[in-house]
């Protein structure tokens, strides 16, 4: 595997992961507990976040290793 390859599959990995905890939220609302519901909450916000930076950095990556492009950290 190459690092064109890698990228892609670590980005639709990410988009893969991210529409899961899409799926996630909603099921939580179910439980009965609320501290529960927060820290869960909490816990599915972050991790997008980490998502998030994952995918901006492999993109960041990529524009970097591209000559025409413009390789500034701006998305």
């Amino acid at each position: 595997m190459n690092q064109e390859e890698a990228s892609e599959k670590i980005k639709n990995h990410c988009k893969t992961i991210a529409l899961e905890m899409m799926n996630l939220n909603p099921t939580i609302v179910h439980l009965e507990d609320k501290d529960t519901q927060e820290a869960l909450f909490e816990a599915s916000y972050e991790l997008t976040k980490q998502l998030e930076i994952i995918k901006k950095r492999v993109i960041k990556l990529e524009r970097s290793n591209d000559p025409g492009a413009d390789a500034s950290s701006e998305l």
